[in-house]
């Protein structure tokens, strides 16, 4: 089996209605993450992905509104934080919680990203010498009654037990109803951890490891479906860089 036929999860009636919804609630959203695509903060090696992770579309996708208290584990160097923020600042809330440093360092002392938070500053990301995998402590988490957790290209990056306890605090985050969105590396289907694929997360995996934390799941997009990447590469090699098929999962709350 090549890769996970998600369309079974979902009729295809049901997942048009709901983003026929979004669309329809979406359009002074969207006209503010534009504004924020264009801006200086943004470098132009940022700008050349919007093509490959079409983050328009992907928050349409998250149901995301300027109003939302957002969370961002793992923002990394800020490619979606220089989006969220401007989207979020005048009537939402945007907090970051672990591995934050980059950010903190670049990003956040730029006008502009002032009202952004941080939380967890005294939590830790390591990874054992003979790992693959981080381990992830979470101390000093305190994010209570948030709309929405995301997490773009993460999930792979974290051991097991460091999932389990990811997906734990975003369901401790979020208020009832709320909205946990996911994007990841497609791994094939059960296949064993080496080299090539440490980068890349099974579906299914993803799908239980959530759902054992007590959310359910509610749709997924083929946004960044791409049937030329065999899955056999690890996400860096040429073959596949920029082209990686990922998965993108929203979870809810119940």
């Amino acid at each position: 089996m090549k890769r996970l036929i998600l369309p079974l999860f979902f009729s295809a009636s049901a997942f048009f209605v709901s983003n026929l919804t979004i669309a329809d609630d979406f359009s002074t959203v969207e006209k503010k993450i534009k504004s924020a695509m264009e801006a200086d903060v943004r470098s132009e090696k940022e700008k050349m992905r919007d093509a490959n992770r079409k983050p328009i579309e992907t928050l349409a996708f998250f149901g995301l509104r300027d109003d939302m208290k957002v969370v961002e584990f793992v923002p990394g160097g800020g490619w979606y934080t220089k989006i969220l923020a401007p989207v979020l600042a005048e009537k939402g809330e945007l907090i970051l919680a672990f591995g934050t440093s980059r950010a903190e360092k670049n990003l956040l002392t730029q006008p502009g990203f002032e009202k952004v938070k941080v939380t967890a500053k005294e939590s830790s990301m390591s990874r054992p010498e003979d790992s693959y995998f981080f381990d992830l402590d979470e101390k000093g988490f305190d994010v209570t009654k948030a709309d929405m957790v995301l997490t773009f290209r993460n999930y792979h990056n974290f051991s097991d037990t460091s999932r389990k306890k990811m997906n734990e605090t975003a369901y401790k985050a979020l208020k009832k109803g709320g909205i946990y969105g996911v994007v990841d590396h497609t791994r094939r289907h059960m296949e064993p951890t080496s080299a090539e694929n440490r980068r890349r997360v099974d579906p299914v995996l993803t799908i239980k490891e959530v759902q054992d934390a007590g959310f359910q799941l509610v749709d997924y997009t083929s946004l960044h479906y791409h049937p030329e990447d065999t899955l056999i590469y690890e996400v860096g090699n040429s073959e596949v860089t920029g082209k990686t098929d990922r998965y993108t999962l929203m979870f809810k709350k119940i």
